[in-house]
């Protein structure tokens, strides 16, 4: 566009200088240099103007700047004037042509740079609208080849927290990273279901290990009693006065005693008994509980602070099973504290009201630490040997994770021991005229 400029700028000061020449007989070189300026940038442009121009305007261009020129140069003073006449008109012809191709040469290039500068405008939206689909193609790539697959591998870790350790089926036709991935966690879940069914096996054959010892242990001390004491029976019935006598089937009859209520408490850690769930009086309960244990309380003497509240909800529970593990747990505080020692019972409900719990607090010898992940194990126990079976706690843990509960110990030693035992509140109002509930 700069080179249209100057040859229509070359070409119009010719024709200022041409009509100069003939008005003042001047400036006639200087017509020639400007006519000479514009035929040297058509040449030097010649790629350009073609493109512009094509061939035929521009070789007609041409043509009447050479005329033009040939014309100018054979102007001089001793011409006649009729000739000078006809240059003078014939130059104005090939002048005017040149400024009218001239003017429309510069606004064909004008136009051409408009349309380049309104299709420079529009190349950035168009990058921009590609660049969206760009993103969206990998947004779309991204979640197909990677966010979805972790989040089928997430999936399948919490499937495996949860214990389901079943494997993943492939949902691609061609394998990649995750695909090497879902192999090896199936490969780890496999071998997570036959380790675990492993230890499951050794806990089964421990715990039956267990319990055979436990069982062989405590029935073998009053079944040698029950032998020792039948076979002197035998021997010296004859020379045994009937007071002797009296004393050692009485003997035996504890000892018989013994050994039937060791098989009873086994039976009723072992046995899947039917839960009755009705709304219990928890206080009512435990107050029963404490008149059934009111000759070793006092025999004990220990001291027993319980304090009821009026405002407590019913929890949801099998009466007479609460009893039992009420009675286990307050007869086992009254064995581990000293005389004039204290056992405090109390009763608080959690802070969404879903449980109620319940602390037995003694002020007894306490439990050593290493003990207390022990004290729920069949036949384990802290008392002196033919005090205890070891079963009173394990069966009442039991019977309060089938009322969907909890029990738990803490204990220091020489300080005493705290058990608590929660227990879901029963969600319809309490039967008025349950038994029990009268306070």
């Amino acid at each position: 566009m700069q080179s249209s400029d100057t040859f229509s700028f070359e070409i119009q000061q010719a024709r200022r200088f041409e009509k100069n020449y003939f008005l003042y007989h001047t400036n006639l070189n200087d017509a020639l240099s400007h006519v000479h300026a514009a035929g040297q940038i058509l040449e030097k442009g010649n790629n350009n103007f073609l493109s512009v121009l094509g061939e035929q305007e521009f070789e007609r261009i041409h043509n009447h700047l050479s005329r033009y020129e040939a014309l100018l140069s054979s102007l001089n003073n001793d011409l006649p004037i009729d000739q000078q006449n006809r240059i003078e008109i014939e130059l104005r012809e090939h002048g005017s042509e040149m400024v009218t191709m001239a003017k429309e040469l510069v606004a064909q290039e004008r136009s051409t740079v408009k349309s380049l500068l309104t299709v420079s405008k529009r190349i950035p939206i168009f990058f921009l609208v590609v660049l969206i689909l760009l993103i969206t193609y990998f947004a779309v790539f991204m979640v197909r080849q990677i966010l979805w697959p972790m989040g089928r591998m997430m999936e399948a870790t919490e499937r495996i927290s949860a214990g389901d350790f079943t494997p993943m089926l492939p949902k691609r036709k061609y394998n990649d990273e995750f695909s090497s991935l879902a192999i090896a966690m199936n490969h780890m879940m496999i071998q997570l279901v036959q380790r675990e069914e492993a230890l499951v096996q050794s806990h089964k054959l421990r715990a039956i290990g267990t319990l055979t010892a436990g069982i062989a242990h405590e029935l073998n001390n009053p079944l040698n009693n029950i032998v020792l004491t039948a076979s002197m029976f035998k021997e010296d019935y004859d020379t045994l006065e009937v007071e002797e006598r009296f004393d050692m089937l009485n003997d035996l009859v504890n000892e018989s005693d013994r050994a039937q209520r060791i098989i009873r408490n086994l039976l009723d850690y072992a046995r899947e008994s039917k839960i009755e769930s009705v709304s219990v009086d928890l206080q009512g309960t435990i107050r029963e509980t404490l008149r059934l244990a009111g000759n070793q309380i006092a025999l004990s003497k220990i001291k027993v602070n319980f304090t009821p509240s009026d405002t407590l909800p019913h929890v949801l529970g099998d009466r007479q099973q609460l009893i039992q593990v009420f009675l286990n747990i307050i007869l086992n505080a009254l064995d581990a504290t000293l005389k004039n020692g204290s056992l405090t019972i109390s009763i608080q409900i959690s802070k969404n009201r879903d449980y109620v719990r319940t602390e037995f607090a003694d002020t007894g010898t306490g439990i050593p630490e290493e003990k207390l992940s022990s004290i729920f194990d069949p036949f384990f126990t802290t008392k002196p040997e033919g005090k205890g079976t070891g079963l009173g706690l394990s069966v009442s843990q039991s019977i309060i994770k089938k009322h969907g509960g909890n029990i738990s110990v803490v204990s220091e030693v020489n300080k005493g021991t705290t058990i608590s035992v929660s227990l879901p509140t029963a969600m319809i109002p309490a039967d008025l005229s349950e038994t029990g509930s009268d306070d």
